[in-house]
């Protein structure tokens, strides 16, 4: 709809009139369609290897998905996700890729946590992530929390490759609201699906759906027992097995971790709310990292 003033409507156009100033409105959207734009945004990156370490050897970036490079840490090589659309609704689409070359280190996070926001009945935000590390490579998919707001509707797929050899620590928080807000998760429509295969073959697969009232569902005591953050952490490297004693004894009972096989460990923790998971994720990462946290974490 448009606002002309001083003129009259012909067929939608508005035309100078002597009639004294007038404000008419003109339809431009005559079949009635009430959809908004809503938010794209495509990110693919790749490394190679030089002198100083790892390096960035291809870059394409379009829409709202955007990929910041702070300064360098040693021969890592640090990435941050941006998405300058503020977060995700129904009918956003965001869609990243990397490849982590030979012999390259890349750490990729997020500028700040996600946020899934109210979507309208019948739209599905979605996010789509896919990581390829070849061999002698190692990736740190390190995203600060995904916070998922009452009647959001969020469907989300993380694929990684991995080749011989390669190496994977992965971490997904979720927190469901904010109960320092006041915010209750009553209708919710969630789905994530992690796939991680090496050399084509299946080595993680986890599936979550949440459909409806998410907080009495994690109420219960078999399910979450009330937590309103919980993460997902995942080491594939062939280091993994020292770090599992060292967990089993500093995790809170909330906590739990194993071997799925020598060189894949995984780790589970809920928590009350974000700042009680983050007092345990991140020594826990560190940890499992061998270095300090991308800065995002700590600001």
């Amino acid at each position: 709809m448009v606002l002309c003033s001083r003129g009259r409507k012909t067929d939608g156009i508005a035309t100078r009139s002597e009639d004294g100033p007038i404000t008419l409105q003109a339809d431009i959207n005559p079949h009635g369609v009430s959809n908004q734009p809503r938010a794209r945004g495509t990110v693919h990156l790749s490394t190679k290897r030089a002198a100083v370490g790892t390096v960035l050897d291809r870059l394409r970036q379009t829409g709202s998905l955007k990929c910041l490079f702070p300064g360098r840490r040693g021969s890592t090589m640090d990435a941050v996700l941006l998405n300058t659309a503020g977060g995700v609704t129904g009918g956003d689409q965001f869609d990243f890729s990397a490849q982590a070359a030979p012999g390259t280190t890349l750490t990729l996070t997020t500028q700040a946590c996600e946020r899934a926001y109210k979507a309208q009945p019948g739209e599905i935000g979605k996010i789509t992530n896919r990581l390829r590390v070849d061999a002698g490579a190692r990736i740190n998919w390190l995203p600060q929390e995904t916070i998922l707001f009452n009647r959001s509707t969020l469907h989300r797929q993380l694929k990684v490759d991995l080749s011989k050899g390669a190496s994977l620590l992965m971490v997904e928080p979720l927190v469901f609201g904010r109960p320092a807000m006041g915010e209750d998760v009553t209708d919710l429509r969630f789905r994530d699906r992690i796939e991680i295969r090496r050399d084509g073959v299946p080595l993680f697969i986890d599936a979550m759906a949440l459909t409806g009232n998410a907080r009495d569902h994690l109420a219960k005591p078999f399910i979450a027992d009330g937590a309103g953050a919980m993460a997902l952490v995942l080491l594939i490297a062939n280091n993994a097995e020292a770090h599992l004693s060292d967990l089993q004894e500093t995790l809170p009972a909330t906590g739990g971790v194993s071997l799925l096989q020598k060189d894949v460990l995984v780790m589970r923790l809920l928590a009350e709310d974000s700042f009680a998971l983050r007092h345990t994720l991140l020594p826990a990462l560190q940890r499992l990292n061998g270095a300090p946290l991308p800065r995002c974490w700590k600001i």
